[in-house]
């Protein structure tokens, strides 16, 4: 029943390598452009997103070997994805860059990469290199954009750095080659609304992205945004409403879109807040029950492309 109600990215992988596949995170020894001169995006801590995986200065190759260790006797992988998680992985020059894709070749069973990057650190250079390397292995590339939310008025407030149009850009830039493109977004910026929501659900459809990973917002300790919480400056949304939101969201979603997760995960001690002190698979229960109620899934308001004001007309 739940692959009824949404394209799930477990069926996703499994359609597409005929087998269990598991990412496995990487950390590179850099940062963030937005964290030069100034603090970075105000949800963003001093580790980033990296809370699970080494840190950036052991090589690549051997933070891949050790985890693949550990998930294959744990979760009996037979396929995997090098995860390119923390920061900004193509904020590198060019042929550095290269070299750390480079080593996600000499892992067995690594049968895509995964880089996670921003809108504003994508070139045509950078991708030319991508596709000729995807040739010559026959690895997939996977390039994921943190854009959060298409309104560029809450981007300027959480300080991310850039506005609409440099993702998509970035994204007319990664159509031309055959990588997947992942967007992340954020459904409870505080200074969005559930129109905010549905706008961004209706872009990335537009814009042709083949999977989403959506995010509930979270506040990581010592950041500009969970002080700002902490003062009273800004309420977050209620549960009620993010599940508003969110269901939304996936109403309006081009129905052959990938939806790898709908709730954000952080570590307890590393949180002020995260989901209303609620498990994420509890949240995804509540969700799936919920659209089972409504009966709605993805896609079925997916009806505002090609002149839909003409139809009267046919």
């Amino acid at each position: 029943m739940e692959e009824q109600l949404y394209r799930s990215y477990s069926q996703y992988l499994k359609d597409k390598y005929h087998a269990k596949v598991y990412k496995l995170p990487v950390n590179l020894p850099g940062t963030c452009p937005n964290r030069e001169g100034g603090s970075g995006c105000t949800f963003c801590s001093e580790k980033g997103t990296g809370f699970e995986a080494m840190e950036g200065a052991v090589p690549v190759a051997v933070q891949l070997e050790k985890t693949k260790e550990y998930i294959q006797r744990r979760y009996h992988a037979e396929k995997l994805i090098a995860y390119f998680q923390n920061y900004t992985n193509t904020y590198f020059p060019f042929e550095t860059f290269c070299s750390y894709i480079r080593e996600a070749e000499k892992v067995k069973d690594i049968v895509e990469v995964s880089i996670s990057t921003r809108p504003d650190c994508i070139s045509s250079r950078y991708l030319a290199f991508l596709h000729e390397w995807m040739q010559e292995t026959g690895i997939a590339v996977t390039i994921e954009l943190g854009l959060q939310t298409v309104n560029y008025h809450s981007l300027a407030k959480v300080r991310r750095g850039h506005g609409l149009a440099e993702y998509i850009d970035a994204v007319q830039r990664i159509r031309q080659y055959p990588f997947d493109i992942c967007t992340h977004v954020i459904l409870n910026l505080p200074w969005d609304t559930g129109e905010d929501a549905a706008e961004t659900a209706k872009i990335l459809s537009v814009l042709g992205n083949d999977i989403v990973k959506i995010h509930s917002l979270y506040l990581a300790k010592g950041t500009e945004l969970a002080g700002q919480y902490e003062n009273g400056e800004f309420q977050i949304c209620t549960l009620e409403e993010y599940l508003e939101r969110l269901i939304l969201f996936i109403r309006l979603l081009d129905p052959d879109m990938v939806i790898e997760r709908f709730f954000s995960r952080i570590p307890e001690k590393d949180a002020v807040f995260c989901n209303w002190n609620t498990s994420w698979w509890k949240l995804k229960d509540m969700l799936l029950d919920e659209m089972k109620k409504r009966n709605v899934r993805q896609g079925d308001l997916y009806c505002y492309r090609n002149g839909p004001r003409l139809k009267k007309w046919n």
